[in-house]
Protein backbone atom coordinates (compact mmCIF):
# COMPACT_ATOMS: atom_id res chain seq x y z
CA UNK A 1 0.00 0.00 0.00
CA UNK A 2 1.37 3.49 -0.93
CA UNK A 3 0.19 7.26 -0.61
CA UNK A 4 1.28 9.42 -3.87
CA UNK A 5 0.84 12.87 -3.71
CA UNK A 6 0.66 13.52 -7.63
CA UNK A 7 -0.87 9.98 -9.40
CA UNK A 8 -0.62 9.69 -13.47
CA UNK A 9 -3.90 10.00 -15.21
CA UNK A 10 -4.58 7.25 -16.67
CA UNK A 11 -6.87 7.54 -20.55
CA UNK A 12 -10.81 6.98 -19.84
CA UNK A 13 -12.53 4.91 -22.10
CA UNK A 14 -14.77 1.47 -23.13
CA UNK A 15 -13.07 -1.47 -23.88
CA UNK A 16 -14.24 -3.31 -26.92
CA UNK A 17 -17.84 -4.14 -26.17
CA UNK A 18 -18.66 -7.85 -26.60
CA UNK A 19 -22.12 -9.05 -27.38
CA UNK A 20 -22.53 -12.51 -26.22
CA UNK A 21 -26.72 -12.40 -27.03
CA UNK A 22 -25.41 -13.04 -30.64
CA UNK A 23 -23.55 -15.81 -29.60
CA UNK A 24 -26.16 -17.58 -27.74
CA UNK A 25 -29.16 -17.18 -30.22
CA UNK A 26 -27.48 -18.27 -33.11
CA UNK A 27 -23.51 -19.40 -33.01
CA UNK A 28 -23.11 -20.56 -36.39
CA UNK A 29 -24.81 -17.33 -37.58
CA UNK A 30 -22.23 -15.13 -39.39
CA UNK A 31 -22.84 -12.11 -37.18
CA UNK A 32 -22.14 -14.81 -33.85
CA UNK A 33 -18.68 -15.78 -35.72
CA UNK A 34 -17.93 -12.30 -36.93
CA UNK A 35 -18.30 -10.94 -33.17
CA UNK A 36 -16.24 -13.95 -32.08
CA UNK A 37 -13.58 -12.67 -34.18
CA UNK A 38 -14.13 -9.60 -32.26
CA UNK A 39 -13.80 -11.16 -28.64
CA UNK A 40 -10.82 -13.34 -30.14
CA UNK A 41 -9.15 -10.12 -31.32
CA UNK A 42 -9.50 -8.00 -28.39
CA UNK A 43 -8.79 -10.66 -25.79
CA UNK A 44 -5.42 -10.12 -28.05
CA UNK A 45 -5.06 -6.99 -28.57
CA UNK A 46 -6.46 -5.39 -25.26
CA UNK A 47 -5.79 -8.38 -22.55
CA UNK A 48 -9.34 -7.75 -21.67
CA UNK A 49 -12.96 -7.04 -22.98
CA UNK A 50 -16.33 -5.94 -22.12
CA UNK A 51 -19.03 -8.54 -22.36
CA UNK A 52 -22.63 -8.20 -22.63
CA UNK A 53 -24.77 -11.13 -21.49
CA UNK A 54 -28.84 -10.41 -21.77
CA UNK A 55 -28.78 -12.81 -18.69
CA UNK A 56 -27.21 -10.61 -16.73
CA UNK A 57 -28.86 -7.86 -15.03
CA UNK A 58 -27.27 -4.74 -13.42
CA UNK A 59 -29.67 -5.53 -9.99
CA UNK A 60 -28.02 -8.94 -9.91
CA UNK A 61 -24.71 -7.64 -9.45
CA UNK A 62 -26.11 -5.01 -6.69
CA UNK A 63 -27.85 -7.65 -4.31
CA UNK A 64 -24.42 -9.67 -4.65
CA UNK A 65 -22.35 -6.35 -3.85
CA UNK A 66 -25.29 -5.69 -1.21
CA UNK A 67 -24.23 -8.96 0.73
CA UNK A 68 -20.74 -8.49 0.09
CA UNK A 69 -20.31 -4.82 1.80
CA UNK A 70 -22.49 -6.50 5.16
CA UNK A 71 -19.99 -9.41 5.15
CA UNK A 72 -16.96 -7.14 5.36
CA UNK A 73 -18.15 -4.49 7.39
CA UNK A 74 -18.13 -6.58 10.12
CA UNK A 75 -15.45 -6.82 12.73
CA UNK A 76 -12.06 -8.03 12.13
CA UNK A 77 -12.28 -11.29 14.41
CA UNK A 78 -15.26 -12.07 13.53
CA UNK A 79 -14.27 -12.48 9.59
CA UNK A 80 -11.18 -13.94 10.67
CA UNK A 81 -13.12 -17.21 11.11
CA UNK A 82 -13.72 -17.60 7.76
CA UNK A 83 -10.10 -18.42 7.25
CA UNK A 84 -8.60 -21.36 5.69
CA UNK A 85 -4.69 -20.48 5.78
CA UNK A 86 -3.88 -24.66 5.43
CA UNK A 87 -5.61 -24.50 1.75
CA UNK A 88 -3.36 -21.24 0.75
CA UNK A 89 -6.44 -19.04 1.12
CA UNK A 90 -8.42 -21.08 -1.98
CA UNK A 91 -11.78 -20.78 0.22
CA UNK A 92 -13.08 -18.33 2.59
CA UNK A 93 -12.00 -15.25 3.46
CA UNK A 94 -8.65 -13.53 2.86
CA UNK A 95 -7.79 -10.64 5.26
CA UNK A 96 -6.16 -7.37 4.37
CA UNK A 97 -2.61 -7.19 4.18
CA UNK A 98 -1.78 -11.34 3.32
CA UNK A 99 -1.72 -11.20 -0.84
CA UNK A 100 2.09 -9.84 -1.55
CA UNK A 101 1.87 -8.77 -5.09
CA UNK A 102 4.74 -10.52 -6.71
CA UNK A 103 6.15 -7.58 -9.16
CA UNK A 104 8.45 -5.91 -6.82
CA UNK A 105 10.45 -9.36 -6.62
CA UNK A 106 10.04 -10.21 -9.63
CA UNK A 107 12.85 -9.00 -12.09
CA UNK A 108 10.50 -9.47 -15.24
CA UNK A 109 7.62 -7.98 -13.70
CA UNK A 110 9.94 -4.82 -12.53
CA UNK A 111 11.25 -4.72 -16.30
CA UNK A 112 7.81 -4.26 -18.05
CA UNK A 113 7.64 -1.31 -15.22
CA UNK A 114 10.78 0.19 -16.62
CA UNK A 115 10.09 0.05 -20.39
CA UNK A 116 6.21 1.61 -19.47
CA UNK A 117 6.28 5.50 -20.28
CA UNK A 118 7.02 7.23 -17.16
CA UNK A 119 3.39 9.24 -17.16
CA UNK A 120 1.66 5.78 -17.54
CA UNK A 121 3.64 3.71 -15.48
CA UNK A 122 1.34 2.02 -12.06
CA UNK A 123 1.70 3.57 -8.93
CA UNK A 124 4.75 3.06 -7.01
CA UNK A 125 3.46 0.25 -3.88
CA UNK A 126 5.04 -1.66 -1.31
CA UNK A 127 3.68 -4.62 0.82
CA UNK A 128 1.15 -6.29 0.82
CA UNK A 129 -2.37 -5.61 -0.51
CA UNK A 130 -4.85 -3.96 1.47
CA UNK A 131 -7.87 -5.64 0.28
CA UNK A 132 -9.91 -8.73 1.95
CA UNK A 133 -11.25 -11.11 -0.64
CA UNK A 134 -13.53 -13.85 -0.14
CA UNK A 135 -13.11 -17.46 -2.18
CA UNK A 136 -16.34 -19.55 -2.50
CA UNK A 137 -15.95 -22.22 -4.79
CA UNK A 138 -18.34 -22.54 -8.32
CA UNK A 139 -18.77 -25.83 -10.49
CA UNK A 140 -18.52 -29.59 -10.22
CA UNK A 141 -15.57 -30.87 -8.32
CA UNK A 142 -13.21 -32.85 -9.92
CA UNK A 143 -14.44 -36.88 -8.96
CA UNK A 144 -10.73 -37.09 -8.30
CA UNK A 145 -7.49 -34.76 -8.44
CA UNK A 146 -3.93 -34.61 -7.43
CA UNK A 147 -4.75 -31.14 -6.03
CA UNK A 148 -7.01 -31.67 -3.22
CA UNK A 149 -5.94 -28.08 -1.67
CA UNK A 150 -7.19 -26.02 -4.87
CA UNK A 151 -10.59 -28.22 -4.86
CA UNK A 152 -11.72 -27.67 -0.82
CA UNK A 153 -15.06 -27.06 0.15
CA UNK A 154 -16.82 -24.01 0.48
CA UNK A 155 -17.12 -21.60 3.70
CA UNK A 156 -20.20 -20.02 5.05
CA UNK A 157 -20.06 -17.13 7.30
CA UNK A 158 -22.29 -18.05 10.15
CA UNK A 159 -23.99 -14.55 10.50
CA UNK A 160 -25.29 -15.02 6.47
CA UNK A 161 -25.87 -18.86 6.59
CA UNK A 162 -29.34 -18.08 5.53
CA UNK A 163 -28.66 -16.37 2.38
CA UNK A 164 -25.04 -16.53 1.30
CA UNK A 165 -24.86 -20.14 -0.33
CA UNK A 166 -27.93 -18.79 -2.24
CA UNK A 167 -26.73 -15.99 -3.22
CA UNK A 168 -23.09 -16.52 -4.01
CA UNK A 169 -24.43 -19.24 -6.01
CA UNK A 170 -26.56 -17.08 -8.21
CA UNK A 171 -24.20 -14.83 -8.97
CA UNK A 172 -21.25 -17.42 -9.20
CA UNK A 173 -23.28 -19.49 -11.61
CA UNK A 174 -24.24 -16.17 -13.74
CA UNK A 175 -20.78 -15.03 -14.18
CA UNK A 176 -19.64 -18.64 -14.66
CA UNK A 177 -22.26 -19.37 -17.65
CA UNK A 178 -21.04 -15.82 -18.91
CA UNK A 179 -17.57 -16.48 -19.00
CA UNK A 180 -17.61 -19.81 -20.19
CA UNK A 181 -19.69 -18.35 -23.42
CA UNK A 182 -17.57 -15.76 -24.22
CA UNK A 183 -14.68 -18.78 -23.86
CA UNK A 184 -16.56 -20.64 -26.83
CA UNK A 185 -16.53 -17.03 -28.53
CA UNK A 186 -12.55 -16.67 -27.88
CA UNK A 187 -12.50 -20.27 -29.13
CA UNK A 188 -14.43 -20.24 -32.28
CA UNK A 189 -12.33 -16.61 -33.14
CA UNK A 190 -9.02 -18.18 -32.90
CA UNK A 191 -10.44 -20.87 -35.21
CA UNK A 192 -10.19 -23.84 -33.06
CA UNK A 193 -13.04 -26.13 -32.06
CA UNK A 194 -15.47 -24.02 -29.70
CA UNK A 195 -15.52 -26.30 -26.96
CA UNK A 196 -11.48 -26.13 -26.73
CA UNK A 197 -11.40 -24.12 -23.52
CA UNK A 198 -14.86 -25.02 -21.98
CA UNK A 199 -13.55 -28.64 -22.23
CA UNK A 200 -10.21 -27.75 -20.39
CA UNK A 201 -12.15 -25.67 -17.77
CA UNK A 202 -14.32 -28.69 -16.78
CA UNK A 203 -13.76 -29.55 -13.25
CA UNK A 204 -11.67 -26.52 -12.77
CA UNK A 205 -11.26 -24.81 -9.15
CA UNK A 206 -13.19 -21.68 -10.13
CA UNK A 207 -14.03 -19.33 -7.83
CA UNK A 208 -16.50 -16.56 -7.11
CA UNK A 209 -13.69 -14.38 -5.63
CA UNK A 210 -15.29 -10.62 -4.55
CA UNK A 211 -12.28 -8.12 -3.70
CA UNK A 212 -13.20 -5.63 -0.54
CA UNK A 213 -11.68 -2.48 0.67
CA UNK A 214 -12.44 -0.71 3.32
CA UNK A 215 -12.11 3.34 2.16
CA UNK A 216 -12.77 4.33 5.46
CA UNK A 217 -9.80 3.53 6.21
CA UNK A 218 -8.06 3.73 2.40
CA UNK A 219 -9.86 6.65 1.29
CA UNK A 220 -7.10 8.60 0.47
CA UNK A 221 -6.53 9.50 -3.48
CA UNK A 222 -2.85 7.61 -3.88
CA UNK A 223 -3.95 4.83 -2.01
CA UNK A 224 -3.27 1.36 -3.64
CA UNK A 225 -5.69 -1.25 -2.94
CA UNK A 226 -4.61 -4.17 -5.17
CA UNK A 227 -0.54 -3.73 -7.16
CA UNK A 228 0.40 -3.75 -10.50
CA UNK A 229 0.05 -7.37 -10.99
CA UNK A 230 -1.89 -10.37 -13.46
CA UNK A 231 -4.33 -13.27 -12.63
CA UNK A 232 -2.73 -16.48 -12.43
CA UNK A 233 -6.02 -18.02 -14.09
CA UNK A 234 -7.70 -18.76 -17.58
CA UNK A 235 -9.88 -15.93 -17.46
CA UNK A 236 -11.28 -13.06 -14.67
CA UNK A 237 -15.06 -11.52 -15.05
CA UNK A 238 -16.46 -8.86 -12.86
CA UNK A 239 -19.74 -7.02 -12.29
CA UNK A 240 -19.43 -3.46 -12.12
CA UNK A 241 -17.99 -1.90 -8.98
CA UNK A 242 -20.01 1.00 -6.94
CA UNK A 243 -16.07 2.54 -7.20
CA UNK A 244 -14.40 3.43 -9.96
CA UNK A 245 -10.30 2.46 -10.12
CA UNK A 246 -9.45 -0.21 -11.78
CA UNK A 247 -6.25 0.41 -14.47
CA UNK A 248 -5.03 -1.86 -16.89
CA UNK A 249 -2.33 -1.65 -19.40
CA UNK A 250 -3.20 -3.05 -23.13
CA UNK A 251 -0.82 -5.71 -24.65
CA UNK A 252 2.07 -3.08 -25.38
CA UNK A 253 1.99 -1.67 -22.10
CA UNK A 254 2.68 1.84 -22.87
CA UNK A 255 -0.73 3.30 -22.65
CA UNK A 256 -2.72 2.98 -18.91
CA UNK A 257 -6.32 3.08 -19.28
CA UNK A 258 -8.92 3.79 -16.28
CA UNK A 259 -11.41 1.19 -17.13
CA UNK A 260 -15.48 2.48 -17.08
CA UNK A 261 -17.89 -0.74 -17.05
CA UNK A 262 -21.44 -0.11 -18.56
CA UNK A 263 -24.49 -0.73 -16.38
CA UNK A 264 -25.60 -4.25 -17.08
CA UNK A 265 -22.19 -5.15 -18.44
CA UNK A 266 -19.28 -7.29 -17.53
CA UNK A 267 -15.38 -6.71 -17.65
CA UNK A 268 -13.40 -9.43 -18.44
CA UNK A 269 -9.65 -10.03 -18.35
CA UNK A 270 -7.56 -12.50 -19.81
CA UNK A 271 -5.31 -14.64 -17.40
CA UNK A 272 -1.84 -16.17 -17.50
CA UNK A 273 -3.37 -19.52 -18.38
CA UNK A 274 -4.82 -18.52 -21.60
CA UNK A 275 -1.48 -16.52 -22.37
CA UNK A 276 -0.08 -20.22 -21.64
CA UNK A 277 -2.43 -22.03 -24.08
CA UNK A 278 -1.58 -19.31 -27.02
CA UNK A 279 2.05 -19.28 -26.52
CA UNK A 280 2.02 -15.39 -25.45
CA UNK A 281 -0.84 -14.48 -28.90
CA UNK A 282 -2.82 -13.60 -25.64
CA UNK A 283 -1.36 -11.83 -22.61
CA UNK A 284 -1.98 -11.87 -19.27
CA UNK A 285 -3.37 -8.47 -18.69
CA UNK A 286 -1.41 -6.42 -16.07
CA UNK A 287 -3.91 -4.60 -13.91
CA UNK A 288 -3.85 -2.43 -10.43
CA UNK A 289 -6.76 -1.05 -8.18
CA UNK A 290 -6.45 2.72 -7.04
CA UNK A 291 -8.30 5.47 -4.86
CA UNK A 292 -7.95 8.23 -7.43
CA UNK A 293 -10.11 11.69 -7.72
CA UNK A 294 -12.88 9.11 -9.65
CA UNK A 295 -13.05 6.98 -6.43
CA UNK A 296 -13.32 10.24 -3.94
CA UNK A 297 -16.37 11.76 -6.08
CA UNK A 298 -18.27 8.57 -5.93
CA UNK A 299 -17.70 8.44 -2.04
CA UNK A 300 -18.76 12.25 -1.91
CA UNK A 301 -21.79 11.53 -4.07
CA UNK A 302 -23.04 8.54 -1.78
CA UNK A 303 -26.36 8.90 -0.54
CA UNK A 304 -27.05 5.69 1.17
CA UNK A 305 -25.87 3.99 4.21
CA UNK A 306 -24.75 1.36 2.76
CA UNK A 307 -21.17 0.35 4.49
CA UNK A 308 -18.27 2.43 2.42
CA UNK A 309 -16.46 -0.54 1.03
CA UNK A 310 -14.98 -0.85 -2.47
CA UNK A 311 -16.68 -4.22 -3.84
CA UNK A 312 -14.82 -5.97 -7.01
CA UNK A 313 -17.75 -8.67 -7.89
CA UNK A 314 -14.74 -11.05 -9.62
CA UNK A 315 -14.92 -14.05 -10.78
CA UNK A 316 -11.74 -16.51 -11.46
CA UNK A 317 -12.47 -19.34 -14.29
CA UNK A 318 -9.53 -21.85 -14.21
CA UNK A 319 -8.47 -24.66 -16.02
CA UNK A 320 -8.46 -28.59 -14.53
CA UNK A 321 -6.29 -28.41 -11.53
CA UNK A 322 -5.04 -31.91 -13.66
CA UNK A 323 -4.91 -30.83 -17.03
CA UNK A 324 -1.75 -30.19 -18.78
CA UNK A 325 -1.02 -26.66 -19.58
CA UNK A 326 1.12 -25.89 -22.87
CA UNK A 327 0.25 -23.71 -26.41
CA UNK A 328 -2.12 -25.41 -28.44
CA UNK A 329 -0.33 -27.57 -31.43
CA UNK A 330 -2.07 -26.94 -34.95
CA UNK A 331 -2.94 -23.22 -34.25
CA UNK A 332 -0.36 -21.46 -32.04
CA UNK A 333 3.09 -21.38 -32.80
CA UNK A 334 5.10 -23.64 -30.74
CA UNK A 335 8.67 -22.87 -32.13
CA UNK A 336 11.88 -24.03 -29.68
CA UNK A 337 11.62 -20.27 -27.70
CA UNK A 338 7.67 -20.37 -26.73
CA UNK A 339 8.49 -23.86 -25.72
CA UNK A 340 10.49 -23.02 -23.27
CA UNK A 341 8.78 -20.02 -22.07
CA UNK A 342 5.52 -21.98 -21.60
CA UNK A 343 6.57 -25.54 -20.88
CA UNK A 344 4.14 -28.41 -20.42
CA UNK A 345 3.24 -28.18 -16.40
CA UNK A 346 -0.11 -29.21 -14.88
CA UNK A 347 -2.28 -26.52 -14.28
CA UNK A 348 -2.13 -26.87 -10.40
CA UNK A 349 1.49 -27.47 -10.14
CA UNK A 350 1.34 -23.90 -12.25
CA UNK A 351 -1.25 -22.17 -9.54
CA UNK A 352 0.70 -23.66 -6.71
CA UNK A 353 3.49 -21.79 -7.89
CA UNK A 354 1.92 -18.40 -8.64
CA UNK A 355 0.29 -18.80 -5.01
CA UNK A 356 3.81 -19.51 -3.37
CA UNK A 357 4.86 -16.15 -5.17
CA UNK A 358 2.52 -14.01 -3.89
CA UNK A 359 2.58 -15.30 -0.59
CA UNK A 360 -0.91 -17.37 0.19
CA UNK A 361 0.58 -20.64 -0.32
CA UNK A 362 3.96 -22.97 0.51
CA UNK A 363 5.19 -23.71 -2.63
Amino acid sequence: MVHAEHQPQATTDLLPIIDLGLYLQNPDAPEAIAESKRAAEAIRDYGALIVKDPRVTEQDNNNFIDLMEDYFNQDFDVKLKDARPEYGYQVGVTPELTEDPKCPKDPHCLDIIDHIPEANRPLKFHGADPKWRFFWRIGEQPPATKFPRLNAEPVVPEAFKDVWTETMDVWGNTLHKAVLGLAEMIAVGFDLPKKTFVDMAQYGPHLLAPTASDLNKYGKVGTVLAGFHYDLNFLTIHGKSRYPGLNIWPRNESEKLAVRVPDGCLLVQAGKQLEWLTGGVVQAGYHEVIVNEATVKAIENKTNDRPLWRISSTFFLHIASDNILRPLEGVFDTEEKRAAKYPKIHTGDQVRKELGLIALLEK
